[in-house]
């Protein structure tokens, strides 16, 4: 079993295949949206926390990288909320899908923040993104249900809040020594759960767990969604190439949304998997930016 985990490549899709079950968990458990979200990173932040201290980790961050790391916690709540009332409205699949439309947004940031020029791939990517999406909602927005096209609209802001996440996550990570994040993602976590559980309580939502099931769901996804499965692609990044990420980025949405047909029986027209196939291809083709 360790050799099979010491290859970074079975690291990478096995950490992608867990995370994949993120949305099945939000959907099974009966607590609100914002309660499962504090949940998931209060787990994760604690299992993460026991890591470092078993492993003697000290947390010597920089004025400057405490700062981005609250900006990040905040980003990464803000995801957590969008995403997972996404998940609710519109079903795992296509929210997943439209979580990850975090690649474009990260395109547009580089060009203009970072004054990075896009590949030709990425360019051809964004319209595929948005004829692929267009083939699953339809054209007609307005013949959409309310919830529905607000589940369209928070897995859209869930996309903007995970690429501002991951933008303010490297600046953090810009004189860490240490190739896994997990350092950092522990402290993340456990801030993004302090605003999560205040937000809950806000909203008069109760942090409890009121069945067995939701407690053992509510585990896996905070420990085995967030803190394995987060672990286990960021100690392999280093070691795979960028194709692989770019698979690993994209088999995510892919199994969500298979998920999503098996486990919550959506169904699925013609039209739609062809614009879900589309859209995939373009997440992939988007998330290539260093491979020319």
């Amino acid at each position: 079993m360790i050799t099979f985990f010491g290859n970074p490549r079975v690291r990478l899709f096995a950490g992608a295949v867990l995370i994949s079950f993120s949305p099945v968990f939000v959907k099974l458990v009966s607590v609100s949206p914002t309660t499962s979200g504090f949940y998931r990173v209060f787990l994760g932040g604690i299992a993460l926390a026991s890591f470092l201290l078993l492993t003697g980790r000290k947390l010597s961050f920089t004025k400057r990288a405490w700062t981005a790391l609250i900006i990040s916690a905040v980003f990464f709540a803000l995801d957590l909320w969008f995403w997972h009332r996404s998940i609710i409205y519109v079903g795992p699949g296509l929210a997943t899908l439209l979580a990850n439309f975090q690649v474009f947004i990260m395109i547009a940031a580089g060009v203009l923040l970072l004054g990075q020029r896009p590949t030709v791939r990425q360019l051809v990517a964004i319209p595929l993104a948005m004829i692929g999406l267009a083939m699953i909602i339809g054209l007609d927005w307005q013949s959409l249900q309310q919830d529905y096209q607000v589940g369209v609209i928070f897995g859209l802001l869930t996309a903007v809040c995970y690429a501002g996440y991951m933008l303010t996550m490297r600046q953090v990570r810009t004189d860490s020594r240490y190739a896994v994040p997990s350092r950092e993602v522990a402290v993340m976590s456990l801030i993004a759960a302090a605003m999560l559980g205040m937000a809950a309580i806000a909203e008069g939502e109760s942090l409890s767990i009121p069945t067995v099931n939701d407690a053992i769901w509510l585990a896996c996804y905070g420990l085995l969604a967030h803190g394995v499965g987060l672990m286990l692609i960021a100690s392999s990044l280093a070691k795979v190439t960028t194709t692989e990420v770019g698979l690993a980025l994209l088999l995510q949405p892919t199994l969500s949304f298979a998920w999503d047909i098996i486990f919550f029986g959506r169904a699925l027209t013609a039209v739609e998997a062809v614009g879900a196939a589309i859209a995939l291809m373009a997440i992939f083709l988007g998330s290539r930016q260093s491979s020319q």
